[in-house]
C-alpha cells in the first residue's frame, strides 16, 4: 500500500486497494483499446478485440468493484483530507506505467 496510509481516510484506502485488485484488468483494458483504434486506424476488423474487451466488462467481480470504484470517486474528489487524492494520484500514476 502507499506509505503514510495511516494517514488516509478509510474511503481513500478502500479505492486504492480496489484500484490495485482491478489493475491486471485495467491494463488489459488500456491495452485492447489501443488495439481497437489502432485496427480502426488501419481498416482492420475489430469484431474479435471488442468481444475479448466485452468479456471483461462482463466479469461479475470485476463489475462489483469497478461500480463500487464509481460510488467512491465523487466523494474522495470533496474530500477533507488533503492526503486522499495526493496518495490516489500517486498511486494512479504507478499503476500507468506499470502497465506498459
Amino acid at each position: 500500500m502507499v506509505s503514510g496510509a495511516h494517514a488516509l481516510s478509510s474511503e481513500a484506502r478502500e479505492f486504492i486497494a480496489l484500484s490495485k485488485e482491478l489493475e491486471p484488468v485495467q491494463c488489459e483494458k488500456r491495452k485492447l483499446r489501443r488495439e481497437i483504434v489502432l485496427a480502426e486506424a488501419e481498416h482492420r476488423e475489430t469484431k474479435e478485440l471488442r468481444q475479448r474487451f466485452a468479456r471483461l466488462n462482463r466479469d461479475p467481480a470485476t463489475a462489483r468493484r469497478e461500480k463500487r470504484l464509481a460510488e467512491l470517486e465523487p466523494r474522495l474528489r470533496h474530500s477533507s483530507d488533503p492526503e486522499d487524492l495526493e496518495a490516489i494520484s500517486r498511486a494512479s500514476r504507478e499503476a500507468f506505467y506499470r502497465c506498459d
